[in-house]
């Protein structure tokens, strides 16, 4: 039996996450761990540079409170609805109040692998017919060592944390993913800190009766954090839906810089964790959003002597 990797969000954010860190909170439209954001903000962290391959509400609302002064991304939005408000005026602030780093998809994604598997830069072709080479410095040509041209290079991306959300994982932290997947499992190798954060915990039989749902292995975590609907306003497969009232509500209050305030005091500073995040949001909202059923099909994967 693997040692128990279990703690409390307060916990893991105390212990791993320090001032002056690259922390990458990742997961592709769902999964994305806003508690463990929430409690960055709780805790008032402080110079921290934050990856993320697609930022939405969760670096809004941390950007916002201040505990940022760098951005590194490829895509930044409010999905569906418009843009980062927050994240914009101190874009645009003169002179700027956060310092961006900006690559397309796949050259964070390139970026992370490099960083997982410790190369020097990662070689991609995507940038040609683009401008953000001019835009971002670390975007740099290189002749090929095999003599078929020039190719871009991008630097690895090596976060001091790495923070993924997972639908369950064991005690010692291998942790299982289905649905959408984005880059965890890349950033999570990237990192010299993982905190995956879970809506349970499950016994490692669970873990070992279906083995290629795991896509980071306790082996690289930290700390295992359970947290049922930390991952809302965005979803979790199987468990609840994506909150669009959220997100719609998100706008007008970010073009407002004393409301925005004012929600974080409330919806953050005010409130001492999660489970008290999800009282204030009420038993009937979070009703309206769990799924219905849909298992998937099983396999036999042989027991073999």
């Amino acid at each position: 039996m693997t040692a128990s990797k279990v703690a409390s969000m307060a916990d893991a954010v105390r212990e791993l996450v320090r001032d002056g860190d690259t922390v990458a909170i990742e997961g592709f439209t769902h999964l994305i761990s806003f508690a463990a954001g929430h409690e960055i903000i709780r805790q008032g962290k402080r110079d921290l540079t934050l990856a993320r391959m697609t930022p939405d509400l969760i670096y809004d609302q941390m950007i916002a409170a201040g505990v940022a002064r760098k951005l590194v991304f490829s895509w930044l939005g409010n999905p569906g609805v418009g843009g980062l408000n927050a994240i914009r005026r101190r874009i645009e602030a003169d002179p700027a109040e956060i310092e961006i780093e900006e690559y397309s998809h796949f050259g964070m994604v390139a970026r992370y692998t490099a960083g997982a598997a410790r190369l020097p830069f990662f070689p991609i072709r995507s940038y040609f017919e683009t401008d953000l080479p001019k835009a971002n410095p670390l975007i740099r040509q290189i002749e090929s060592p095999y003599g078929d041209g020039i190719v871009y290079a991008v630097p690895p991306l090596r976060p001091d944390v790495t923070i993924v959300h997972a639908q369950r994982a064991s005690a010692g932290g291998d942790s299982q993913v289905w649905g959408l997947l984005g880059c965890q499992k890349e950033a999570a190798f990237a990192a010299e800190r993982v905190i995956v954060v879970v809506e349970e915990i499950v016994d490692e039989a669970v873990i070992r009766a279906d083995p290629n749902r795991t896509i980071i292995p306790g082996l690289i975590v930290d700390a295992v954090v359970v947290e049922p609907w930390g991952a809302h306003p965005s979803y979790v497969q199987g468990a609840y839906d994506r909150d669009n009232r959220f997100y719609l509500d998100w706008d007008p209050i970010s073009r407002d810089e004393d409301r925005i305030q004012a929600w974080l005091r409330e919806w953050g500073h005010d409130l001492d964790g999660r489970a008290t995040y999800l009282e204030k949001l009420g038993a009937d909202r979070i009703a309206a959003l769990k799924p219905g059923s849909a298992p998937s099909g099983s396999v036999d994967y042989g027991d073999y002597r």
